[in-house]
């Protein structure tokens, strides 16, 4: 039996992680006692700071060893954290295909730029300053506060893989708060990412909810926010039993956008027309099929350079899906890909391009062709986009297959690689065409 690691058990992280288990017997206390209670202390003498090691915000960002062992981690106080099997997740699902709602940004403001936002906090202040927080809570709202701050000392009841429940308490943990914003009757707390996600840490929501449930007599309002391709989307909820960390419940979804420069299929054709093909770089061909992912990291870059591993880590990426968006931003020309030597630790740092820079500087609708430009100069997308158009249905994927083998794509040879990599042709394709009805 072949006895080679999984790619995300060679990161840092998940070495040092594999390194505590085994030295502490982590799993033999866990089927003992249901969890296992770690030091920071420890954490931090195996050689990694305790931050980076507990934070992890999506299911994907998780050590391989928890993944595999159905483990979520959670901090109990400043200097100690408990892991156990917990359903300690909530899944989030958007609401595609629907128009988001238009809102008219005040013509008063000079100084931010509604489709040019790459922070969280940017992104939030910006959909405050345009009144969309008072139509989320229903209410005018006033901010009050943000930051760090001490959880206090509460009990709560978490869903674990058994389908049992576990009693935790919590002293003093740090709470992260990215906005909190009260209004007559309310108070709500955001929660805010700036990417799409599949799923977020209900804790993020929980601890300051339980926190600010004991200081106002105010409907505590839990909202998740993400803002991605130009929508701010929220997610309104509730916790139905305050004593229960899973008892969290949707009650609303509510998507709003600054944008009405509608793309039509004739921009899409004159891109098309005008765009010239170049040769095939010598650069892994794509295989990341969400392209509103790979625009989001894009919008990372902007803010300044990522190393590999902070990719993984920080946003909702696995370590495979951090090698395939990379990789898919360096065949567009938008991300360069360096290693770096700091204190004689080799590093892979990712950076945009001044090509990538430039485009993402652009007005939506102008990043957005330009994005199809870069896209359309290769070879192999123009050719199906141009099959698609002149036969006036999706190819199959046989047929982008056979358009591959002909384009004589990097790096690939066997049949089933260019079926896998005939996917993601397909889903940029989509999204190229699904441009003329992104906002209609």
């Amino acid at each position: 039996m072949s006895m080679k690691k999984n790619p995300e058990q060679l990161t840092l992280t998940n070495k040092v992680w594999e390194k505590i288990f085994e030295e502490n017997g982590v799993l033999d206390r866990i089927s003992e006692k249901g969890f296992y209670q770690i030091k920071a202390k420890t954490i931090k003498n195996a050689g990694r700071e305790p931050r980076l090691m507990a934070k992890f915000d999506h299911k994907k960002n998780l050590p391989f060893i928890f993944k595999k062992n159905h483990l979520s981690i959670l901090p109990i106080s400043r200097s100690e954290y408990i892991i156990g099997k917990f359903d300690a997740y909530q899944d989030v699902t958007y609401n595609r295909g629907t128009k988001p709602e238009f809102i008219e940004f005040p013509s008063n403001i000079t100084t931010v730029d509604p489709t040019n936002l790459y922070s969280e906090s940017s992104a939030l202040h910006c959909a405050s300053l345009a009144g969309i927080l008072d139509d989320v809570v229903g209410e005018e709202t006033v901010q009050t506060i943000s930051g760090r701050m001490s959880s206090k000392e509460f009990d709560f009841r978490i869903g674990t893989h058994s389908g049992l429940d576990r009693e935790i308490n919590i002293k003093n943990s740090q709470v992260e708060i990215d906005g909190g914003y009260e209004s007559d009757s309310q108070f709500m707390i955001v929660e805010a990412k700036k990417e799409t996600v599949n799923d977020f840490l209900i804790r993020q929501l929980y601890y300051p909810y339980r926190l600010w449930k004991e200081q106002t007599n105010k409907t505590i309002r839990p909202v998740f926010f993400t803002h991605s391709n130009d929508v701010f989307s929220f997610f309104i909820y509730e916790f139905t039993d305050s004593g229960r960390y899973n008892s969290i419940r949707l009650l609303e979804r509510k998507d709003y956008t600054f944008v009405n420069d509608n793309i039509e299929l004739d921009d899409i054709l004159e891109v098309m027309e005008y765009t010239e093909v170049i040769s095939e770089p010598e650069v892994p061909f794509p295989q990341a099929d969400n392209i509103i992912r790979l625009i989001d990291l894009l919008e990372k870059l902007v803010l300044g350079n990522i190393e590999k591993e902070t990719v993984t880590l920080n946003y909702d990426f696995d370590v495979r899906q951090t090698q395939y968006y990379t990789d898919a931003g360096r065949y567009l020309g938008l991300i360069n890909k360096q290693v770096k030597n700091r204190n004689g630790i080799s590093k892979i740092v990712f950076s945009l391009t001044r090509e990538g820079r430039r485009i993402m500087q652009l007005s939506y609708k102008e990043k957005r062709l330009n994005l199809v430009a870069k896209i359309l100069e290769h070879k192999p997308f123009k050719m199906v986009l141009n099959k698609y158009l002149r036969n006036s249905s999706r190819p199959s994927k046989e047929q982008v297959v056979d358009i591959l083998i002909e384009c004589e794509i990097y790096n690939v040879q066997s049949i089933s690689t260019f079926k896998r990599r005939s996917s993601t042709v397909l889903s940029w394709i989509d999204w190229v065409l699904g441009l003329q009805h992104e906002l209609n």
